[in-house]
């Protein structure tokens, strides 16, 4: 690997590894947003803890910093004619979403990666990106569970990566990430089994 390909991979996951929702709840109403609600520093917990303005600004970023280091990826692939490069990609892609569940600057917590990993297909895939929106949309609607949408939308990218014939490396990729994802959702998993998941739309106090 070289000093070029490792920084791009480390650049990514320290990207990704910026905790919007943790540096907006401060900035907002001076609070650590993990003491609230369900936790998370993902746009769901930003909704229901800080409103929808707060929570707008805290998907916009998470989204960017999935979608900033695969556009700077493969740009930058591109121009070092590096062999490969539809896998180093997949490497880059990867990197924010771990930075997102697994931030240094949290100690190597962090959260669900669901807006991340969206930011990171629209700037790789968009086909994938626009129908995982779709789906969580849908679900989300029809539920009224934020939880139900985004495990819903993980599970259909590589539904659509398998059927849009992409090769096994990016199915194992996108295979791994949707199970990521809801693994980093049991904790939801049990309060929907339970009837106390959280419902769109209704609040938590601060």
């Amino acid at each position: 690997m070289t000093p070029g390909l490792l920084a791009l991979l480390l650049g990514g996951y320290l990207v990704g590894s910026i905790p919007f929702g943790l540096l907006i709840g401060r900035a907002v109403k001076g609070i650590d947003l993990r003491q609230y609600g369900s936790g998370n520093i993902g746009f769901s917990n930003a909704l229901r803890v800080l409103g929808w303005r707060p929570a707008a600004v805290v998907f916009a970023g998470d989204a960017l910093k999935g979608a900033i280091p695969v556009v700077v990826g493969q740009a930058l692939l591109k121009a070092w004619n590096v062999p490969r490069a539809d896998l180093w990609i997949l490497l880059v892609a990867l990197a924010p979403i771990l930075g997102h569940s697994f931030s240094v600057f949290l100690l190597f917590r962090g959260g669900r990666a669901v807006t991340t990993t969206l930011g990171v297909l629209l700037g790789l895939c968009w086909q994938a990106g626009a129908i995982a929106l779709g789906v969580w949309l849908v679900a989300v609607a029809i539920t009224r569970y934020i939880s139900v949408g985004s495990i819903c939308a993980a599970i259909s990218v590589p539904t659509y990566m398998f059927l849009s014939g992409k090769s096994r490396e990016w199915l194992i990729l996108w295979t791994a990430v949707a199970l990521l994802v809801i693994l980093r959702h049991l904790s939801n998993i049990k309060r929907l089994v339970k009837g106390t998941e959280v419902k769109i739309g209704e609040r938590v106090e601060v």
